[in-house]
């Protein structure tokens, strides 16, 4: 199923990721201020640092845990993972008691950035490669003819509910 799909590559992903985040913090910040609401923009810009934060602190767990040789990878991984995610929710929950407006800000920011993150995966996975101008848009939505397309959905004949016995 997944057979078609190249394994994403990091840096780019990291790159991508991170430039987009910090325009679309930049784009959070500006709208927020244009509306009156300065603290969700400030929010909003501090959520994407923390996320990009544990973006990056995620790939030096992992180069640390790799080059231990430790036999069980799994479990400082897991340690390190509550650790930061336990960091980042005592700061949103003490910037939410500071201002409920900043608070909010933060969530938003850490949710953007993971949405961020999730598509320029998904993109990276589906081998889109790098788009550089407007017939690369245009061109990535062409139809191959020779690939193959999704398998016909029909019925068993023991799971048509429509057939008599």
């Amino acid at each position: 199923m997944f057979a078609h799909f190249s394994l994403p590559s990091l840096p780019d992903v990291a790159r991508r990721t991170t430039t987009t985040a910090l325009i679309v913090g930049v784009a959070a910040f500006v709208a927020c201020l244009s509306f009156g609401v300065l603290l969700v923009g400030v929010g909003a810009c501090v959520g994407i640092g923390l996320g990009i934060m544990n973006f990056r602190m995620i790939g030096g767990s992992v180069a640390r845990v790799s080059a231990s040789g430790a036999a069980n990878k799994r479990r400082p991984l897991a340690l390190n993972t509550v650790g930061r995610l336990s960091l980042i929710t005592v700061v949103v929950f003490g910037l939410m008691l500071l201002s409920h407006q900043l608070g909010f800000g933060v969530l938003g920011g850490l949710a953007a950035f993971q949405v961020i993150m999730l598509a320029n995966v998904a993109r990276s996975m589906a081998g889109a490669g790098p788009m550089t101008s407007v017939d690369d848009v245009i061109n990535a939505n062409v139809v191959d003819d020779n690939a193959p397309g999704p398998l016909p959905l029909t019925p068993r004949p023991s799971e048509d509910p429509d057939r008599e016995a």
